[in-house]
């Protein structure tokens, strides 16, 4: 759903629909229906609305490659999207999107992690709505901490350096922007907010920054508002706030995000723990509670 903040400023609400079982095509279409229905049915008995389902769509890296071998397949993903009213403007390739039965992806020492990020872009790009001039993906945050030597240090910021470039060539192609932001996660390169600050120093910031879990923020980070407030303040963007437990205590980090005079990320996605629709139809209506209201309703502040 695309919420408009006090500031004027769009913000996407998403819901996290998991793929990462699907290898083929075929399997995501097939899987695709059921979840979609289950989370509309939980999102109608939740008073939530009708209004067009914004989805933030896991994919597994077998599916990814597939996609992106077969124009035609992201064709009829896409005409499927539009068919069921939804709404894809962010994709994921961090550590959730890593099952479906597969070996989990290396992390950004390797260029396998590189060539896969950029197929998510390249595929975003093709599934973001007409009136999107840009979407984002998410990545892990580099590699394990024990695993980060000087050598993969060297070669993940030389990967990182080669997905800017590519993300600022698929730009120039097609004219659609794709950012990248990259996960804290505990034991990562990017765990708390000072070292996330340390190892995107030199990252192109326009379009690289972070996504974070605010349900981990508030739990691992001492500080949190401070933390997202140091990430900020070096220029790093908080691409998108992710949400993988709503029951968490979440709602003082979002609010320090969406604050009244500005909105400090432009995607959420909601992970669902309980029954579907019932995480999204909550942070709808702490949303609400914000100022934020749908697009096509006249805004004011709370």
């Amino acid at each position: 759903m695309r919420l408009r903040h006090p500031s004027g400023r769009i913000v996407h609400l998403t819901c996290g629909v998991s793929l990462i079982e699907a290898v083929t095509p075929a399997d995501a279409f097939a899987m695709l229906g059921p979840a979609v229905n289950s989370l509309r049915a939980g999102l109608t008995e939740n008073a939530a609305g009708t209004a067009k389902l914004g989805i933030a769509l896991r994919l597994s890296h077998p599916l990814a490659a597939a996609l992106m071998a077969d124009g035609r397949a992201r064709t009829r993903l896409r005409a499927e999207l539009d068919a069921r009213s939804l709404e894809v403007v962010t994709l994921s390739g961090g550590p959730d999107a890593e099952g479906g039965g597969v070996p989990p992806l290396p992390d950004w020492s390797q260029p396998v992690r590189l060539q896969h990020t950029l197929a998510l872009a390249r595929i975003l790009v093709d599934l973001l709505p007409e009136d999107e001039v840009r979407g984002a993906v998410s990545t892990c945050g580099l590699g394990r901490r024990e695993d980060w030597d000087e050598a993969r240090e060297r070669a993940g910021e030389r990967h990182v350096r080669r997905l800017s470039a590519g993300l600022a060539d698929l730009a120039w192609r097609v004219g659609r922007a794709v950012r990248a932001g990259f996960r804290p996660e505990p034991g990562y390169v990017l765990d708390t907010p000072e070292e996330t600050v340390a190892a995107l120093t030199r990252v192109d910031k326009d379009r690289l920054g972070t996504c974070l879990d605010l349900a981990r923020v508030v739990r691992d980070w001492p500080a949190p508002e401070e933390g997202i407030d140091r990430i900020t303040d070096a220029g790093l963007s908080v691409i998108t706030a992710r949400i993988s437990d709503p029951t968490a205590p979440w709602q003082p980090v979002l609010r320090h995000l969406l604050a009244a005079d500005t909105a400090r990320t432009e995607y959420i996605e909601v992970e669902e723990s309980g029954p579907p629709g019932a995480g999204l139809a909550y942070v709808m209506g702490e949303l609400t509670a914000l100022g934020l209201v749908l697009e096509s309703e006249p805004c004011t502040a709370p």
